[in-house]
């Protein structure tokens, strides 16, 4: 049988016909869909700018579904998820989008980024630090570096955060000498509580060398020279302490006060800090030279006249409480109940402030427990500030 090509003729239109209806009805799908993408994009963040969370996330899943390829898309789920707290959700949205091979290096190195601080978020320290060790060389990498200075210090990681930190400051990021200063402290910490007093004391060298200004290791070097029995030594780092650093005088005083009995060497520790005293009135500065008068003298009568005349220049509660304290009232036998209500109303004024966060506490912090800033509580108390 013959094959009839008129057949093959009068077919040709209609297949014609049908591919046409065909790429017409994909266009009309492919219309719709891009109509609908930017309605549920747009409907998420108006959502997420009157902070309607909730609505912002299932409107920007209802987008990804519509358009998975979106990189952008993904991006903002993700950080809306580690925002509310739902980091695994989040870390699944970044693990996405890196497995993805279409994906750009930049995104990638986003995503990466992104997938980092979803770990720190939720506390996965480990997997965060080798997501930020990956972000080297990248442009998120000062970022990473500050992330992961932040990762060590949680970790008490000293030795690894001033690796870091030299990085950071061979970068251009500013001085860290400050920092390096406290890590090398922290490591004489752990050596002393080892028994290691000798090291100890090397690194506290090495903190002074590195950052002159800081009191923190001339401090802590002069409490453990003060532990070997060496008086002199302790007085002698004490008072370059407070030469080096004279905004923490109020700090170094009691210490030094202590130590100059030790050392046998009131006087001249005695004349030093009423120059200090005179220069810029403090309650713990007074209170290290009623101390070291009271190695001289008639304690009592010396504390009175003292704390008299820090009323007169400064109207101090502190200081009220401890006058009244060794005065005689008229009706002596209401004195406790007075001098216990004093004391309980001056408490919260003898506390010291983070000048980051606001978070008080009962002792100086070289590291705020509550934002964790570094040298953020000033040397002085509450009232004095």
């Amino acid at each position: 049988m013959e094959f009839d090509f008129s057949l093959l003729l009068l077919a040709l239109p209609l297949v014609f016909l049908l591919g046409w209806l065909a790429s017409r009805m994909d266009l009309r799908q492919l219309r719709m869909e891009n109509r609908q993408a930017p309605k549920a994009y747009f409907k998420g963040l108006n959502f997420l700018l009157n902070e309607q969370q909730d609505q912002a996330i299932d409107a920007f899943i209802e987008a990804v579904q519509n358009d998975p390829d979106t990189s952008e898309l993904h991006f903002a789920l993700g950080n809306l998820f580690r925002r509310r707290g739902e980091y695994e959700r989040a870390v699944r949205v970044h693990q996405h989008l890196l497995s993805r091979g279409d994906l750009i290096a930049d995104d990638r190195h986003r995503a990466q980024h992104a997938l980092a601080l979803d770990y720190l978020k939720a506390g996965l320290l480990d997997r965060a630090e080798d997501a930020l060790l990956k972000l080297e060389g990248t442009r998120f990498e000062s970022q990473a570096r500050l992330a992961l200075l932040a990762n060590y210090e949680r970790s008490r990681d000293w030795e690894h955060a001033a690796g870091i930190a030299q990085k950071l400051e061979a970068s251009g990021q500013g001085s860290f000498a400050g920092r390096q200063a406290h890590y090398l402290c922290e490591q004489a910490a752990a050596e002393v509580a080892a028994q290691r007093i000798d090291h100890a004391a090397e690194l506290l060298e090495q903190a002074i060398a590195k950052a002159p200004q800081a009191p923190r290791p001339r401090l802590d070097l002069a409490a453990l020279q003060r532990a070997k029995g060496q008086h002199d030594k302790a007085l002698a780092t004490l008072t370059e302490a407070m030469q080096q650093a004279p905004a923490s005088t109020p700090l170094i005083a009691p210490l030094l006060a202590d130590a100059a009995i030790a050392a046998k060497a009131v006087e001249p520790s005695l004349a030093l800090l009423k120059t200090r005293y005179e220069q810029s009135t403090c309650i713990d500065v007074l209170d290290a030279i009623v101390t070291l008068e009271a190695a001289l003298g008639d304690a009592a009568l010396t504390a009175r006249q003292w704390y008299a005349r820090h009323l007169e220049k400064e109207p101090s509660l502190v200081a009220a409480a401890k006058w009244i304290a060794g005065e005689k009232l008229e009706h002596e036998q209401f004195h406790p109940q007075v001098q216990r209500a004093l004391d309980h109303a001056v408490k919260p004024l003898t506390r010291y402030r983070c000048a980051a966060c606001g978070f008080e506490a009962k002792r100086h912090f070289w590291q705020c427990p509550g934002c964790q800033a570094w040298d953020s509580y000033p040397a002085l108390r509450v009232e004095e500030l």
